[in-house]
């Protein structure tokens, strides 16, 4: 394991982004799920990493091989469930393995309306919004964070921004009604996975939400840092099995075009949509006197 002073560090290994379809047709009506998944594993890979000794290695091709064969043998149901039915196995059925990261990302889609009714087997694509969920094993320990990314929404009002420090470098002017977009990602992490089934995940993503959606739309927002705490504060409120909920929010700023040298007014109706440069607001939201449960937040990248 040494060369002099030199050893090795955490490492981990497996299948990047192995996409993923399944189409249950027990009826005549088929459903689909869409994932991709990445699966790593962690444990004693010293002798392969220092002497090339493969003996330990659980090759990445047979990960893959067990992402679908479990599709096949376990079915999905939901994207947590899945991941910890493939964490189970690889740490049960190998003593080397102490645990791993599982991740998987869920792609949506909508039937398409033939005839006035959904159809009940042609699909299309619904929209950018990923659900995402991470499941680690730590030695006996589970962490099951679930989430979503690229949730893209927009106020037309019922926002400010002012009372901000101003020095010889502030050019920003104050507002009292602004347009207030973002594209939200967000993590929560379940307090007792072992206790939920895919119906529990399904419904408690469905529920988070709807009540990150209508809480952004309520608070009328004095800044996003705000609305971001309220987000996860009704999360937290309204789910005492979620023990904490990160946020990270660019802004999707949205500039009022000046019409003035064409002579005509603009009363809030026409905006330059700017992609870049933008504010980035991220926060933790979490219970009073509950510590961060940092192992659970290792592997998800760009957050505080």
């Amino acid at each position: 394991m040494a060369n002099g002073d030199v050893i090795l560090g955490a490492n981990q290994y497996g299948k990047a982004e192995c996409r993923l379809v399944r189409i249950t047709r027990d009826t005549e009506v088929h459903q689909i799920e869409d994932l991709t998944v990445t699966a790593q594993l962690r444990g004693d890979f010293v002798a392969c990493h220092t002497d090339g000794d493969n003996s330990q290695v659980v090759a990445t091709d047979t990960q893959k091989n067990t992402v679908y064969a479990f599709a096949r043998e376990h079915g999905i149901g939901s994207p947590e469930q899945f991941l910890l039915t493939l964490g189970r196995h690889f740490v049960d059925s190998f003593e080397w393995v102490s645990g791993g990261r599982w991740e998987a990302e869920q792609h949506s889609w909508s039937r398409i309306v033939a005839d006035g009714a959904p159809h009940d087997h042609a699909f299309v694509r619904a929209g950018q919004e990923v659900r995402t969920a991470v499941v680690q094993r730590d030695g006996d320990e589970t962490f099951v964070v679930a989430g979503l990314k690229d949730c893209t929404v927009l106020k037309s009002t019922g926002s400010e921004f002012h009372g901000f420090p101003r020095d010889r470098f502030t050019t920003l002017g104050e507002t009292d009604d602004r347009i207030l977009a973002t594209s939200v990602t967000a993590w929560w992490r379940y307090t007792d996975p072992a206790s939920m089934d895919s119906d529990d995940f399904n419904a408690c993503y469905d529920a988070v939400r709807a009540t990150l959606l209508e809480t952004f739309a309520s608070v009328h927002s004095l800044a996003l840092q705000q609305t971001i705490f309220a987000v996860g504060k009704a999360i937290l409120t309204r789910f005492p099995g979620i023990a904490e909920v990160k946020l990270s929010c660019p802004n999707k700023h949205h500039f009022l075009v000046d019409l003035a040298p064409f002579d005509m007014d603009n009363p809030g109706e026409v905006f330059f949509a700017a992609d870049r440069p933008y504010g980035l607001i991220q926060a933790t939201v979490q219970r009073e006197g509950a510590a961060e449960e940092p192992r659970a937040w290792a592997t998800i990248a760009g957050f505080c």
